[in-house]
């Protein structure tokens, strides 16, 4: 299972808030919370490229792979 670490990189910078997030990036706010609460089913590389300018970091910083549980 893919899971984001949106949360913990808002966490990171200056404890940003979800909303700062959303006005940053324009993301729309349900997109954010479902990337950042693992619900999302698809993700657009242009998010991803607008997270990583946003919080200077590489998509590894955004996205783990953790094995599903048996």
């Amino acid at each position: 299972m893919i899971k984001f670490n949106i949360k913990l990189q808002r966490l990171l910078h200056n404890e940003m808030t979800q909303k700062e997030l959303i006005d940053l990036s324009g993301i729309r706010p349900q997109t954010i919370s479902d990337y950042e609460n693992n619900k999302a089913v698809t993700v657009r590389v242009e998010h991803l490229n607008k997270l990583c300018e946003i919080f200077d970091c590489q998509p590894a910083d955004l996205i783990t792979y953790v094995p599903d549980e048996k």
